[in-house]
């Protein structure tokens, strides 16, 4: 009962998001809480729900505060000296800019935070994109490429949690993956190259009429000049610099970085009091209608776990499988990771799910090692950017302006073809048996 309402329930979700029948926000609140009544624990509903929205609490107030200090600093014109230069070297060809999207964001995600690869990325592409009139689902969607298969480092999460719950080394799971992983990223580029000629060949006609010379001030608009502030861009380009050094660094908690850096912005910058409530007026909305849909997304899982229907899941879905199958659980895994990355969270899986069907596996003759590695190919690595169940992915949809069931639909096919490169390569190579 509790697995078939759980799957219904994120199948909904799904549905009503990628479909648009309703908002993102409540189809996350609404369908989760229909769920506990109907499994009968809407009397406990509250405790899930607030546990849930305390496992997303720090992140979303980084979101509000992070929303707020990229929005101010491209009020002031912090980034327009580095677009402008970014322009100039490159010029105004989309194809070269898909490459460097994702070379900057392998670069990036070295430290396997998908949070900061998103914040560090988005605020300095967003507007070159724009300039050019480039999609943003392709920026969200190379970015997503990169940063998910970048998440196969071994101190990611997902590599982490797997090597926790089958008590093996790092070096034992991860190794024999670095050479599919460098596959990913040939993937990757492939992705990148392809949206390049296809947005070059969409801008043909436009591009020759963008300018990469940047324009003066005096030519802006009033309101734009009013923003402005050209006599302190070096200034607000180091407190960039600081702040993304300081989270990296943690030398504060996420939300403390941007909380100092907010404030320092609006006190340099905006002195009179009337002009930092209109910044922050301005940026309000974008930040609370981010962080309104993660503490969404923290219903929704507060809710699922609580019930137990994750749990059920997994257990159903090893219950299920017949016993010839369990034989080739890990290439099946291996295939349906990717998806997979929709329906469970990353403390749910690897350390409910993935036990459970190591186990089974082991029984059938197939080592739990192969199970992990098959895990991590897709599932909450190169899934994890469009995974609702995830707090970063709010973020890059929140950043990049990308509604969550457009990134989605646009995402989906090319993600789950840059997993499936990497389980190729990895059952070539014998790492993961069929």
């Amino acid at each position: 009962m509790l697995a078939i309402v759980g799957l219904l329930t994120i199948l909904v979700v799904m549905f009503l998001i990628m479909t648009k029948k309703c908002s993102t926000l409540v189809a996350l609140i609404a369908v989760p809480m229909i769920a506990c009544v109907i499994v009968g624990q809407g009397a406990d509903m509250g405790g899930y729900i607030t546990a849930g929205i305390k496992s997303v609490a720090a992140t979303g107030v980084m979101f509000i505060f992070a929303v707020a200090f990229f929005g101010v600093m491209g009020d002031v014109g912090a980034f327009e000296i580095v677009v402008n230069k970014i322009l100039r070297i490159i010029g105004k060809d989309p194809l070269k800019i898909c490459i460097g999207t994702l070379i900057i964001t392998l670069m990036t995600h070295l430290d396997g935070s998908g949070a900061t690869t998103f914040l560090i990325t988005i605020p300095a592409l967003l507007p070159i994109y724009d300039k050019l009139k480039m999609d943003r689902r392709v920026l969200a969607t190379i970015v997503a490429a990169g940063a998910g298969t970048m998440n196969l480092v071994p101190w990611g999460g997902p590599t982490i949690r797997a090597a926790t719950a089958l008590e093996v080394s790092l070096t034992e799971l991860y190794n024999p993956m670095i050479v599919p992983q460098l596959c990913g990223v040939a993937a990757c580029v492939t992705v990148a190259v392809m949206f390049g000629l296809k947005e070059r060949k969409r801008l043909k006609g436009t591009l020759e009429s963008v300018s990469v010379e940047p324009p003066k001030f005096e030519d802006l608009p009033e309101e734009e000049r009013v923003k402005r502030r050209p006599h302190l861009v070096w200034f607000n380009i180091l407190l960039i610099i600081v702040t993304i050094v300081s989270l990296v660094m943690e030398l504060l908690p996420p939300a403390g970085c941007f909380m100092a850096a907010l404030c320092i912005a609006m006190l340099v910058n905006y002195r009179d009091l009337k002009d930092q409530g209109k910044r922050m007026d301005e940026h309000a909305v974008a930040a609370m209608m981010m962080a309104s849909t993660l503490f969404g997304a923290g219903c929704f899982t507060g809710i699922l776990g609580g019930c137990g229907m994750l749990e059920a899941m997994a257990q159903g879905l090893c219950d299920i499988l017949p016993v010839a199958i369990m034989g080739h659980i890990a290439i099946l895994v291996a295939v349906f990771s990717m998806p997979l990355s929709l329906m469970f969270d990353p403390d749910s899986f690897y350390y409910a799910v993935l036990p459970v069907i190591a186990v089974a596996a082991e029984v059938a003759g197939v080592p739990a090692l192969a199970v992990g590695r098959a895990a991590i190919c897709g599932q909450i690595t190169v899934g994890f950017p469009i995974s609702p169940l995830t707090p970063s992915t709010f973020l890059l949809t929140g950043l990049t302006g990308v509604d969550l069931g457009d990134h989605q639909k646009h995402s989906f096919v090319w993600l789950w073809l840059i997993s499936l490169t990497i389980v190729l390569v990895a059952v070539v190579m014998g790492i993961i048996p069929v």
